[in-house]
């Protein structure tokens, strides 16, 4: 972020690539980390297996990626259990994939959840896996009102748009599915991207009149309501985040998904699930942090270019009602 005083050998060797030491950069400097100072969202991958292949998916899942398998209720139960054991309430309980709804054991999760009194966020494409839930869904809604919260992502207010990034006829039927959430009083909110050179106040106004055609009431100004997300690409190379970043962005480390939050998953084959640190970074071990959530609790170097992108530089995260303009 900054021109850095001359590093030691030492420390040029092994950082001799952007984000490949935990502790120091490519040119010396010591490596921003962010401390677990309050637990307040746990997420649960359901299974990285979903029924369309988007452009440009976060963590590539597709009909054929199944790098994180199926999560089961008897996986669930003892992360719940811990939360339940904790000094200071988990405020959220996010569920992504993958398509959650795919999952053959979601709603039995997605309900234990609820009926121990935990709000919900439920990540969803509104395509043809949640259309099989509708019943489900319309009663857990009824159960629980503003608790279960259902996220759905469309990636921009204009159909060809999002169509390139999820397919021919997805907005449609996303739109569809959403309206349906609407009416069956489910407490609605949506995910969207910042795909071309529109302001913030064109994309919101953008929706808001997408929105009033179908008669779905939803406040856009509202950044929990609709959530811009970051762009990510893989080619691009951001700065890396060090210690002195913190002051020169006028942001502290509070800010970043990681001091707040972590994300239960289950790697194809394994035995249990693991812990790690952030939804968007579910295969790289360095960001796997234990068993359970108490041994979850260490820092978390910021070694990959969307700890960048996403969260520092981007202003973005997954659960609460910070996101980037």
């Amino acid at each position: 972020m900054h021109q850095a005083a001359p590093a030691s050998n030492s420390r040029q060797s092994s950082a001799a690539e952007k984000f490949a030491d935990p502790v120091w950069t490519a040119n010396g400097e010591r490596r921003a980390s962010v401390s677990l100072t309050r637990l307040d969202t746990v997420w649960f991958n359901t299974g990285t297996l979903c029924n369309i292949a988007c452009e440009h998916c976060y963590i590539e899942s597709s009909p054929k990626n199944d790098r994180l398998a199926w999560l089961t209720l008897a996986d669930a139960l003892p992360f719940l259990d811990e939360m339940a054991r904790l000094p200071r309430p988990v405020s959220l309980v996010g569920f992504t994939g993958g398509e959650p709804f795919m999952n053959a054991d979601f709603v039995a999760i997605l309900e234990e959840t609820l009926a121990r009194g935990f709000e919900t966020l439920t990540l969803t494409n509104a395509l043809k896996p949640l259309e099989h839930s509708k019943a489900d869904i319309a009663r857990l809604a009824a159960a629980h009102g503003a608790r279960l919260r259902i996220r759905v992502s469309l990636d921009d207010f204009r159909e060809g748009t999002h169509d390139r990034e999820r397919g021919g006829g997805a907005f449609a039927l996303a739109l569809d599915g959403l309206e349906w959430l609407w009416r069956a009083g489910v407490r609605i909110e949506i995910a969207a991207r910042s795909l071309q050179s529109d302001s913030e106040h064109a994309i919101r106004s953008g929706f808001a009149a997408l929105f009033a055609t179908r008669g779905i009431l939803l406040d856009c100004d509202d950044r929990q309501a609709l959530v811009l997300l970051p762009e990510m690409r893989p080619d691009v190379s951001p700065p890396e985040i060090t210690e002195a970043c913190w002051g020169i962005l006028r942001k502290t480390p509070d800010d970043a998904m990681c001091s707040n939050a972590r994300m239960v998953v289950k790697r194809k084959g394994a035995a249990r699930p693991a812990v790690v640190a952030c939804t968007l970074l579910p295969y790289d071990e360095r960001f796997e942090l234990g068993a359970t959530l108490d041994a979850a609790a260490g820092a978390v170097p910021l070694v990959h270019p969307w700890c960048a992108t996403f969260c520092v530089l981007g202003g973005g995260s997954c659960g609460s009602m910070r996101a980037a303009g």
